[in-house]
Formats: C-alpha cells, structure tokens, sequence
C-alpha cells in the first residue's frame, strides 16, 4: 500500500505547478468557447463553417495520401484563404462586436425577480394583442429589445413612452391609422417608439410570408431582437429570433417563444442565473 502511494506522489510530483490562476484561465478559455460555439450556430456562420470543414477533409486526405502537388498549392493559397475567410464572416464578425459592446453584462448574468414578474405581465398583454390582431387580421410587427440597443431603430419611428399594454398595441396598429404603418419598439414594459423602418433580410423566404417578416427576419439578423409578425392576410402568428421564423400557434407557443415566460402557478424558477450564457441558444426552424 505505501509503495502505491509513493508511486503515486511520483507521479504528481513528474506534473507542473498547479495554481489558482490556472482554474480561473480553464474557465475563462471555456466560456470564450462555449460562447463562440454558440455564435457560430446563431448565425449563417454555421453554413459556411460546414463548407469550410469539407475543405478541411480534403487537405487532411490530401496530405495523408501525400498528394504533393495538391499540398504544394494548399500552401500557397493559405494566406489569401485567411483573408477570404475575415471578408466571408465580415456580417457575423461585425453583428458579434456590435453585440459585445452594446451588451450589459451585469445586468444580463445577475436576474432580479421583480424586473421578471413585471416582464411576464408585458408579455402577457403583448401576446393577447397579438391575437386579438390576428383574428380581425389586423397587420402587426412588434420588436422587443434584448441586451442589443435598439437606439438607431426607434429614432426612424414617432416617439410613444407609453406603458406596454394590449389595448395600446391593438390601438397603434389598427388599419387606416396614423401610427399603423411600420414596427412597434419595445423596451422594458414601455413602447418606446412605433411606424419604425426596419432592415430587410436578404435570406430567401417562403412565398407565403410578405414584407413584414423579411423585415423581422433582418432586425433578428441584425440584433438579438425578437420580432413578433401578425400576418394581415392569413392573420397567423410569427416569432422572429437569431435570423429564423418559427410560427406561433396558440398563445401558449408564443408565449414560450418570448424573453420572459413562466406559468402563475409555478414557483417562479430561481435556477437560471446566468440567461446571458441561455439566451443565445438557436431556435429550431420549423
């Protein structure tokens, strides 16, 4: 027993100091990861990443069968490879620093009750609008603020202030209206500003969708924004988030499709502390 223990004490003693500057390196380097992980997969990153992990095979194949030529060509191209590749990801580079500047990272890793049972009530009167608009068909786009300022938005917009509520919202956006035209901001439980212009994506889109949800997908892809759409056509529900649509069926989908959601009856969950790490999670196209 005593020959197992000083085996083994030799065996630590053969690796480097261990100090606490270390654990905290370990953990920094893992969440830069982990957060790049996460951009790349809510972003068209995640596309072009694939294209460039099957160039990535052919010159791991290339130099395993020792296809000089082929190696010879590789090496000299690598250099302009890397510039192709910042030009490539010059949208999803620019989104991610304009995110980490304009990101309040004390607000976003510390969450306060009373700020989340007052966001429930603001979504609560943003979803019943939103049904209430989809059944008279009444035409509606509603933009709410993330951790991304939405200052440039709401500046193309007439300015409101008001309390975020659903006769407000059904009120701004009713037909033949001067205040119907254009996206609602909203920041907090206020409507910041509304008739706002928003940026149209230029990704392709189903027929079925029109103008408005090109432009929630654009502020989703330009932002961390989530982007309600009431379709004045067909009147369904739509959630634009991270550059993708997903459809709201009922008002308990759109619910579980918004920033703050819990149910009245349960015990508000004290468990996630940290949304910033959850709030970038890509939503599955359906």
């Amino acid at each position: 027993m005593i020959d197992i223990i000083s085996t083994i004490k030799s065996w630590f003693s053969l690796l480097p100091p261990f100090y606490f500057t270390n654990i905290l390196e370990i953990i920094i380097l893992a969440t830069i990861v982990y957060e790049f992980l996460l951009w790349i997969k809510n972003t068209r990153a995640f596309e072009l990443l694939k294209g460039l992990a099957v160039i990535g095979a052919f010159i791991v194949i290339a130099w395993f069968l020792k296809l000089t030529t082929i190696m010879w060509l590789i090496e000299r191209i690598s250099t302009a490879f890397i510039i192709a590749c910042v030009v490539i990801f010059q949208p999803e580079l620019r989104k991610a620093l304009e995110q980490l500047g304009s990101r309040n990272f004390i607000s976003n890793l510390i969450s306060n009750a009373n700020e989340e049972d007052s966001g429930l009530i603001t979504i609560n009167e943003i979803v019943r609008a939103s049904f209430v608009m989809a059944k008279n068909k009444t035409g509606a786009l509603i933009v709410i603020q993330q951790g991304q300022q939405l200052n440039d938005i709401s500046a193309t917009g007439i300015r409101i202030d008001g309390v975020v509520s659903a006769a407000l919202l059904i009120n701004i956006f009713e037909k033949n209206t001067p205040l119907h035209d254009g996206a609602v901001v909203i920041v907090g439980d206020r409507v910041v500003s509304a008739t706002c212009y928003l940026p149209l994506s230029e990704t392709e889109i189903s027929k079925d969708y029109g103008t408005r949800h090109r432009a929630a997908l654009g502020i989703s892809e330009a932002s961390d924004a989530v982007t309600i759409i009431v379709s004045e056509e067909t009147g369904r529900v739509s959630v634009a988030v991270n550059g993708v649509l997903r459809r709201a069926n009922d008002a308990d989908a759109l619910k579980a499709m918004l920033p703050v959601h819990k149910d009245e009856d349960e015990t508000p969950d004290t468990s996630n502390h940290f949304p910033f790490f959850l709030n970038q999670r890509k939503e599955n196209r359906k």
